[in-house]
């Protein structure tokens, strides 16, 4: 009954560590791409790619589910893998829609016109990747009108957590932040838009205001995850180990990993 949750290093495990306390019943196999991340500095291709590849894998391990906890997969990646490439047998799911849900207040499968909502200035820190795919104004836009959306790309900031550089990620938080409000002073929400983001939500939070709205994606997720599970438990997968998995060295990957997490992680190669 195993499911795959992917990033494409170790901010997934943001999003792993919510739906593990939601779904304490399901064992989870997580992969971290290390040896290639970030992604959100490579072209589309190479993202599909890399993230087809790593779904694979998951699939291998015994997981019929695949979550990609990975904004940057999610925006470039997704939506080719499920037009063409997902086995019929298999799912592939990514973060943005239970994010647009919570932003529209609207299920996913609402299909009636766009209407307004709550928030009207929306600013969106995600990598450069996930900026330039426009993903999610792309979706938003199927289900809001009237919400302005800037977006800000945070170069940089996924290496410094990667690295464990906390002191160099709040430095970038701060300066990403001020650059997107000398485009909108006013934000009203923000989106964090990378599942590494969550480990400096307070910092966000301090540098935006106590009046911004900050939407992060792991509880979304997880009551997401077992909403849809509730609905489709023919998609538990026949795997029942739980694990780690990475195609970086894993030693210094389960020592980051145990840092982020504050529990002992141990990786295994993929």
């Amino acid at each position: 009954m195993a499911v795959g949750v992917f990033d494409s290093g170790l901010g997934g495990l943001t999003v792993l560590d919510a739906v593990s306390k939601r779904l304490p019943q399901v064992p989870f196999v997580y992969f971290a791409d290390s040896r290639h991340a970030p992604y959100g500095v490579r072209d589309a291709d190479d993202i599909y790619a890399l993230t087809t590849a790593a779904t694979d894998r998951l699939f291998e391990a015994g997981c019929d589910l695949v979550i990609l906890a990975c904004n940057t997969a999610s925006a470039a990646a997704l939506r080719r893998m499920q037009e063409g490439w997902v086995p019929r047998d298999k799912r592939v799911l990514g973060v943005f829609v239970p994010l647009i849900e919570a932003l529209t207040e609207r299920r996913w499968g609402d299909n009636s016109p766009p209407r307004e909502v709550a928030v009207q200035h929306v600013a969106l820190f995600a990598t450069p990747a996930t900026v330039r795919s426009r993903a999610f104004q792309r979706e938003l836009a199927f289900r809001a009108i009237g919400v302005d959306v800037e977006a800000q790309a945070c170069g940089g900031l996924v290496d410094a957590i990667e690295e464990g550089d906390m002191i160099l990620a709040e430095a970038l938080v701060r300066s990403h932040v001020d650059a997107l409000k000398r485009k909108m002073p006013n934000p009203e929400a923000a989106i964090l838009g990378c599942t590494h983001y969550p480990l400096m939500e307070e910092v966000f939070q301090d540098a935006l205001g106590a009046g911004v709205k900050v939407y992060s994606q792991a509880n979304l997720v997880a009551a997401s995850l077992a909403d849809y599970l509730d609905r489709h438990p023919d998609m538990y997968g026949p795997g029942q180990v739980p694990g780690f998995l990475t195609t970086g060295d894993p030693a210094r990957v389960s020592h980051h990993a145990t840092q982020f997490l504050r529990r002992q992680i141990s990786f295994t190669a993929a």
